[in-house]
């Protein structure tokens, strides 16, 4: 099994090639693929040194499987061209997500709508992968009418940048800026960039996404994306409302007995997900789980999750070990 790993000197890439190694993914010869100012340089995977190369020598060598975290442009320029040479790319960027001919995948939810004619697969949204693993099979045993969201994202979903200007206002240092503003002991309701209807494109994929997930456009979705001066990862407010009646009890079952997602749940004991506690896991966690007096069949809960893990990395790698498993690459 030849598997590229596109951007692997980024966030992203790092954090896949580190999941690829705890997975155990059946890797015979790994790929790290970089920007030209990265090639010829050594990574190490497994106590092995690798040396980065360029996105057409990356083709030339053949990969079963490309992992691409490099960016809109890279992707919708070179994912075609890995394609049409045979290899299945599963790409981190938002460049195929609502491309009606690509399938958007979280594996616990539709990885079996795959086949083998998949060769560009779409890795959706961090914010998106986290909010969907709650909410689907809430939405199998309720049906959602709508959901109102409000996330608090971690500095690294913007990227490097970001951490170094946090890095800097933590120390005092003047730098480049990630952000329009500061974001030490700050707020910022600003996440990605803003479009025509007054939402920022991170609040639209939030809406788009998840009923393409879900398969189902009836979902009313609106949300509210906010950076914070947070590493570990994204939290999210999400208010729910039914068209059959629970009760909270059932609700927390459901959760506990999903895949992938983790009930912390005790207002007693103090005992809710917090992104300092999800950094460096694979979960979903999912707490605050109380029924909403002000409107019928309405329900309010808190998501947590490593952005970097489920929200891109770790997703990523098991839709490949589900097309391993299936037999559909390699």
């Amino acid at each position: 099994m030849k598997v590229a790993v596109v951007g692997a000197t980024g966030l992203v890439g790092t954090v896949m090639l580190k999941v690829l190694e705890e997975r155990n993914f059946p890797i015979t010869e790994l790929i790290p693929v970089a920007s030209e100012r990265s090639i010829g340089k050594k990574i190490t995977f497994k106590n092995t040194d690798y040396s980065i190369v360029g996105l057409a020598d990356a083709i030339a060598s053949q990969p079963d499987v490309a992992l691409f975290s490099a960016g809109g442009s890279t992707s919708l320029e070179w994912a075609p061209k890995f394609a049409e040479a045979g290899i299945t790319v599963i790409d981190n960027s938002s460049a195929w997500r609502m491309d009606p001919d690509k399938k958007l995948v979280v594996p616990e939810i539709n990885a079996k709508s795959l086949t083998v004619d998949d060769k560009i697969i779409a890795n959706p949204n961090c914010s998106t992968i986290q909010l969907v693993m709650a909410l689907s099979p809430l939405h199998d045993q309720y049906k959602i009418n709508r959901v109102v969201v409000s996330t608090y994202q971690s500095i690294t979903g913007t990227g490097v940048k970001a951490v170094q200007q946090l890095e800097n206002e933590y120390s005092g240092t003047k730098g480049e800026m990630a952000y329009p503003y500061p974001i030490h002991k700050n707020a910022i309701p600003h996440c990605d960039v803003f479009q025509e209807n007054g939402y920022t494109k991170e609040e639209m994929k939030l809406v788009n996404e998840t009923q393409k997930i879900l398969d189902d456009r009836t979902i009313a979705v609106t949300a509210t994306a906010i950076r914070i001066p947070v590493v570990g990862g994204h939290s999210e407010s999400v208010n729910l409302e039914f068209e059959n009646e629970f009760n909270e009890s059932e609700i927390r079952k459901l959760l506990s007995e999903t895949g992938g997602v983790t009930v912390q749940d005790n207002p007693d004991t103090n005992t809710y997900p917090m992104p300092i506690y999800a950094e460096g896991k694979n979960d979903v966690f999912v707490g605050r789980i109380r029924r909403d007096h002000s409107r019928e069949n309405a329900l309010n809960m808190w998501i947590v999750s490593d952005n970097l893990r489920k929200g891109a990395a770790t997703n990523a790698v098991q839709i490949a070990e589900y097309l391993v498993e299936e037999k559909l690459i390699g």
